[in-house]
């Protein structure tokens, strides 16, 4: 799912690393000293699993667990996602470095979404969840694949083909990290839930009250 080099015209390029950049800078300044070992943590398991591509035509498919980030790490998701995606341009060359703002937009949106919705709709039953984990695991991959297809139309005719056929293979990936999301939150529920409590404040905000 990683948009190469070349792919872009240049002012989405653009655009992307402008937003990117400003969602960059709120979701640090919403992350706490504290909780920089869990993003460490999870950012790496991102940066893992988004590694393992299975060819398929044109294109690949791999793991995204945006929905997982999300549920983890709140307003922090975004940040660990882009630095799990430069990572990877930087040392695999996985996507293009001028397609990193798009990139990161791609998959950081969707984990700030699936973040919100999990700690919204929750509740403190075990059972929902799990429900809502595998919800916002196999949302976030779906958001992703279809920002991911719309961002290639923009590379013109060329892309279409590979858009159509880039949204039709992430199908069985959805499933795939709905029922992953859906067995860790009830994993972490069970045996360490409060890494499932986070608090959507601004930093500034909790400072002044």
């Amino acid at each position: 799912m990683h948009i190469s080099d070349g792919v872009l015209p240049i002012s989405v390029a653009v655009s992307g690393y402008i937003a990117a950049t400003a969602l960059t800078a709120w979701s640090a300044r919403r992350t706490k000293s504290s909780d920089l070992p869990k993003l460490a943590v999870v950012t790496a398991a991102f940066f893992v699993a988004s590694l393992i591509h299975i060819p398929f035509g044109p294109t690949s498919v791999h793991l995204l667990i945006p929905g997982i980030t999300g549920a983890l790490l709140g307003p922090s998701a975004f940040l660990s996602i882009g630095l799990g995606l430069l990572l990877q341009s930087l040392l695999f060359q996985f996507g293009g470095l001028t397609a990193l703002g798009a990139n990161t937009l791609m998959m950081g949106i969707p984990a700030l979404i699936c973040g919100w919705f999990f700690h919204k709709f929750k509740g403190d039953n075990i059972m929902r969840q799990t429900i809502t984990g595998g919800l916002v695991g196999a949302g976030g991959t779906a958001m992703a694949a279809i920002i991911l297809a719309a961002l290639l139309f923009t590379g013109g005719e060329d892309f279409v083909g590979v858009a159509k056929i880039a949204l039709a293979a992430h199908g069985p990936v959805i499933i795939i990290e709905g029922l992953i999301s859906a067995f860790t939150i009830r994993f972490l529920a069970r045996v360490k839930p409060e890494l499932l409590q986070l608090s959507f404040k601004d930093r500034a905000e909790e400072t002044h009250a």
